[in-house]
């Protein structure tokens, strides 16, 4: 009898314990809540109002908010269209809609899984239509959002021509996958960046291909990182704008604005009928996890295919 209730209780802690690990998407009128082992984890936000789509606030395990808080103008701080985490790429057809000068519109945004757990991501697909100067589509960026047990968050970008003309990529440092994080995390109050490669800092991890870049700060005194990922199978290696001052994106897009001219100009050609994907992830994870820790999770997200 003592052990049948030994066991019982068991289980039930067992159980619990993997519910709590559950990822929910909660959808909203203009935003995607994502919770992760039953705390907030992270928002997407998407209204009709907004130069473009992005995912703000990104919190630690313990709920503490890693992305800078949304700076409107610029009288009130440097680069304002850094927002949360982001996808947006300059001279697309000539426009810059990094720097906000192209508006991103939600189409749409449809929940594929709501829930995820052990592994299996919950997942969301939303689809932008990048707008040029004549209000019609440049380009359409259908994305697949998803998000993991182990707070990865990874985004499947697929590009197409809006029209019937071709539709250039430039070759440019603005772009593409970004991560804007509070001031305290940044190198230039203490944070600290390596890449796969055991580069260390944002001088010699700046325009560099590598598998990942990791980047490690101070929140209320507490440690977090966050590491940006590229995938293997994207169409080239893509290179890495870490900056001290808490600047965190990837793109393929900048040989020679990534090199400062040792590379030729890479000028990348959309022709219609035809797609541009692109995989990255953000690992969000305590900053004093160990390499190991980083390497398994980009190891776990190529496998997963996401």
């Amino acid at each position: 009898m003592l052990r049948n209730l030994w066991s019982a209780l068991l289980l039930t802690v067992c159980v619990s314990s993997i519910a709590q690990a559950d990822v929910k998407l909660q959808p909203g009128s203009d935003t995607v809540t994502v919770t992760v082992d039953g705390k907030a984890f992270c928002d997407f936000h998407f209204g009709n109002e907004l130069p473009k789509p992005y995912m703000w606030p990104v919190r630690g395990a313990d709920e503490t908010i890693l992305t800078r808080p949304i700076i409107k103008n610029a009288k009130e701080g440097d680069h304002p269209h850094h927002k949360g985490i982001w996808v947006a790429v300059d001279e697309v057809a000539g426009i810059k809609f990094w720097a906000e000068q192209g508006k991103i519109a939600t189409r749409s945004v449809d929940m594929i899984k709501a829930e995820g757990k052990e592994g299996n991501p919950a997942q969301f697909k939303v689809v932008n239509d990048w707008v040029g100067k004549d209000g019609k589509p440049v380009v359409t960026e259908t994305t697949f959002v998803s998000i993991f047990d182990n707070r990865l968050i990874a985004y499947d970008i697929n590009f197409t021509a809006g029209g019937s003309d071709p539709v250039p990529f430039g070759d440019t440092k603005e772009g593409l996958f970004g991560f804007r994080m509070v001031d305290t995390m940044r190198e230039k109050q203490g944070g600290k960046v390596t890449n796969a490669e055991g580069l260390k800092g944002t001088k010699d991890c700046w325009g560099k291909p590598s598998e990942w870049v990791d980047y490690v700060g101070e929140v209320e005194g507490k440690s977090f990182g966050v590491a940006l990922f590229d995938h293997p199978k994207n169409f080239r290696p893509s290179r890495y704008h870490v900056r001290d001052y808490g600047l965190f994106s990837v793109s393929p897009f900048g040989e020679k604005a990534y090199t400062n001219g040792q590379q030729p100009e890479a000028m990348d050609i959309l022709a219609p009928g035809k797609a541009l994907r692109l995989r990255y992830a953000a690992f969000i994870h305590a900053g004093d996890a160990p390499v190991d820790e980083i390497r398994t999770a980009y190891k776990n997200y190529v496998k997963s295919g996401n």
